[in-house]
Order: C-alpha cells, then sequence, then structure tokens
C-alpha cells in the first residue's frame, strides 16, 4: 500500500527556504536532526523536502508541486494577508478542466500549485 508522497525539491540557501515556508506560508520545520544540506517541513497533511543544490539557477527550475486542497478561498485569502506573493500567471482562477488554482513561486522557483 502506499501512504504518501513527499516531494524533493532543490534549494540554494537552506536559511532562505526554511525562513520562507516556516515565517511565511506557516509550515513546521518536522526535522529532528539539522542537516546543513536538507530541509523537511510539513503543513497539516503536506510534507516537502529541500536538498541543497548551491548551483541551482532558479530561472531554470522547473521543480512543482501539486497540492490538493479544501477550501481554496480561504488558504488563498490566508495567505494573500501574510503578504506571500502569488505567481503573476497564478491568481485564484477556475481553470477550464474545472478545478479552482492558484500558484506560489519559492525563493527558487520551485512552483506550489494549490488546487480545489
Amino acid at each position: 500500500m502506499l501512504i504518501r508522497a513527499c516531494p524533493k525539491l532543490p534549494m540554494r540557501d537552506k536559511q532562505a527556504t526554511k525562513h520562507y515556508y516556516i515565517h511565511q506560508l506557516g509550515f513546521e520545520d518536522i526535522g529532528t536532526t539539522d542537516y546543513p544540506d536538507y530541509l523537511m517541513v510539513s503543513y497539516q497533511e503536506v510534507e516537502l523536502h529541500f536538498f541543497l543544490y548551491k548551483e541551482l539557477n532558479p530561472l531554470e527550475n522547473y521543480g512543482q508541486v501539486y497540492i490538493r486542497v479544501n477550501n481554496i478561498k480561504e488558504h488563498y485569502m490566508h495567505w494573500q494577508s501574510k503578504g506571500v506573493a502569488i505567481h503573476p500567471n497564478g491568481e485564484l482562477t477556475l481553470k477550464p478542466w474545472g478545478v479552482t488554482e492558484f500558484s506560489f513561486l519559492d525563493p527558487d522557483h520551485n512552483l506550489l500549485t494549490f488546487g480545489e
């Protein structure tokens, strides 16, 4: 039985990534040991892992995660009220395929898309 997927995304700077996910998005650091080249965070039922990739060019990063949510408008408004930047093409929108979505780009241009 498959239980859960925990995407692994690249990061250039652990402290910048940690600050974005914990202080801006409200994730928790779930690492029990502080490894300098690895970070694990969670928010509700979502767990993301990051590996250090100092040479990453964020403009050439295609890291993406699609996260299913309930009450998408509530999540969108919550993060907007905290000043989290929405992707320029990622405003809350009902897509032609019948799913309402919005997106963020993290400091390394990993794309987080939320959909209901």
